[in-house]
Formats: structure tokens, C-alpha cells, sequence
């Protein structure tokens, strides 16, 4: 049997129930979803319980689905648009796993912080929250941390303006710096490309 049986064995012995949905991604990796309200419970188990022993979250990564197959018509309009995914790693056992957890309101995601379980994410769910505007409910210290003061929205959300919200200047008359809406017109920059002459080697 491979470790990734092994894995998906163990799973759904100790752990069915608790999550929503199983599948592999190219038979190498497991990813288990799970609701909010039942985070906390699955992480806990695989962090804790001997025969898995997933005692390391080695990332935390916010996800925007808001165009995400967009084309396919079976795509609901009130589909979960907010997701974070935590990528596991059991030293004892040597196996990894994933796990997604989809923030039930689109207008505010909300999802429950896994920083009493591994003291690492607490940076991770800061980033999440930074970039895509994730509330991880009972994280002490839920701060930016990669954007300025006062910056306004989230540069990871995929309906965020390239031009940003805000900027700042320095205006003579009242010698300091200050803030104002942007005025740049959003556009799409095309990159252009000038190649010499025989590029490549072509005659």
C-alpha cells in the first residue's frame, strides 16, 4: 500500500464526519475541505491524535475564486468566493496534507484562527487577512503586515483596481504629504516587446 493510501485510510477512519469533501490532485496530494464551524475540530485531531501527527502548519494561503472558471455556466452566482488553505506536514509520519476551508459570506469572510494549535500561522493568517481581507476569528494580533498605514482594500482580491484606491503627494502649500483619491485612469498595460534584428538566429 502506498503512504498516500496509508493517508486517505487514516483519514476516514478517524476523521469522517468532521470534513466535507476528499480528493487527491494527481495522486500525490490529499486535500480535505471542511466548513468553518468544523475547522477547529479536524485541525485539532490532525494535530494531535498520534496516528496522524500533523504537528507542523508550514503555510496558510487566502484564495479569491471570484472568476475562477468563470465560463462554465454551473457556477453559481452566490458560490463561496473566499477560501484559506493550510498545507500540513507530519515529521513523525512523513506525510503531507491540505486543508481548504471556504468562508461562508462573500461580502465579509470570516474563518477561525488555528494559532492556539500551531503558533506558526500567526504571520500566515496576518498575510491572508493583509492581501485578500480574511477575518481569522480569534487571532490576537489580526494587523497588516505587508501593506502601508491607513492603506485602503486588499491587493490580492481579484476586483482590486492596479492603480490602488489612494495616493499621496507632497503639496507645497501645506508642506506635508497628503492623501487623495487616485487620479489615474485604470488601464491595461501591454508590455512591448523589441527584439534586434536576427534574434534567436534567424536569417
Amino acid at each position: 500500500m502506498k503512504k498516500i493510501d496509508q493517508l486517505e485510510a487514516q483519514v476516514v477512519e478517524l476523521l469522517s464526519g468532521v470534513y466535507s469533501n476528499l480528493y487527491r490532485f494527481k495522486d500525490q496530494e490529499i486535500t480535505l475541505e471542511v466548513a468553518p464551524n468544523n475547522l477547529i475540530e479536524l485541525m485539532t485531531k490532525l494535530a494531535k491524535h498520534e496516528k496522524l501527527a500533523f504537528s507542523q502548519c508550514q503555510d496558510v494561503c487566502g484564495i479569491d475564486y471570484l472568476t475562477y472558471k468563470e465560463q462554465q455556466d454551473e457556477k453559481p452566482a452566490d458560490a463561496p468566493r473566499f477560501a484559506a488553505v493550510y498545507h500540513l506536514l507530519s515529521v513523525k509520519h512523513n506525510w503531507r496534507i491540505r486543508v481548504k476551508c471556504f468562508a461562508e459570506n462573500n461580502e465579509f469572510p470570516v474563518i477561525p484562527s488555528v494559532i492556539d494549535i500551531w503558533s506558526s500561522v500567526n504571520w500566515f493568517e496576518r498575510e491572508a487577512f493583509d492581501m485578500f481581507g480574511i477575518i481569522f476569528d480569534g487571532h490576537p494580533d489580526l494587523r497588516r503586515i505587508l501593506t502601508d498605514y491607513g492603506f485602503i482594500g486588499h491587493p490580492f482580491r481579484k476586483d482590486f483596481p492596479l492603480s490602488g484606491y489612494m495616493e499621496m503627494r507632497y503639496d507645497e502649500e501645506q508642506k506635508r504629504v497628503v492623501y487623495q483619491a487616485v487620479t489615474i485612469e485604470p488601464r491595461v498595460v501591454t508590455p512591448r516587446i523589441i527584439r534586434e534584428e536576427h534574434y534567436g538566429g534567424r536569417n
